[in-house]
C-alpha cells in the first residue's frame, strides 16, 4: 500500500521537494533559453530587413543627390553646390543615427515570463519549506 503524504518521513519530503526544485529549475532554464531564442530571431529579421532596405534606398539617394548638386551647380559654383548637399546630407544621417541608437538602447530584451515564473517558483519553495 502506498504511502499517504501524512505517513511520509521527512527525509523522503525534502528528497520529494529536492527533486520537484530540480526540475523546476531546469525547467525555468529552458524556458529562459526559448524566450530568448525568439527575441533574438526577431531581433535578426529585423535588423537584415533594415540592412537590404538601407542599401536599396542607398542607391536611390546617391542618384537624388547627384541630380540636386548638379541642379545647383547651375546657380553657384559646382563644389559650393556638392559641399551644401553633403553637409544636409550628413546632419540628416547623423540624426537617424540617433535615433536608432535610442530606439536600441530602449529595446526590452530582458525575459520577463521567465522572470514572473522564477518569483512564483521562490514563493512556492517557500511555501513547501513552511
Amino acid at each position: 500500500m502506498a504511502n499517504s503524504s501524512n505517513d511520509r518521513s521527512l527525509g523522503e519530503l525534502l528528497g520529494d521537494l529536492s527533486r520537484e526544485t530540480t526540475t523546476l529549475v531546469r525547467q525555468e532554464v529552458q524556458l529562459a533559453k526559448t524566450e530568448m531564442s525568439e527575441k533574438m530571431t526577431e531581433v535578426g529579421k529585423n535588423v537584415g530587413s533594415l540592412a537590404v532596405g538601407g542599401a536599396v534606398a542607398y542607391a536611390g539617394l546617391l542618384f537624388i543627390l547627384a541630380a540636386v548638386a548638379i541642379g545647383l551647380a547651375r546657380v553657384m559654383q559646382p563644389w559650393l553646390s556638392f559641399l551644401i548637399v553633403g553637409l544636409v546630407v550628413a546632419g540628416i544621417g547623423f540624426f537617424l543615427v540617433q535615433k536608432g541608437l535610442s530606439a536600441l538602447r530602449q529595446a526590452n530584451l530582458v525575459p520577463q515570463k521567465t522572470i514572473e515564473t522564477l518569483k512564483e517558483d521562490k514563493e512556492w519553495a517557500q511555501q513547501q519549506v513552511k
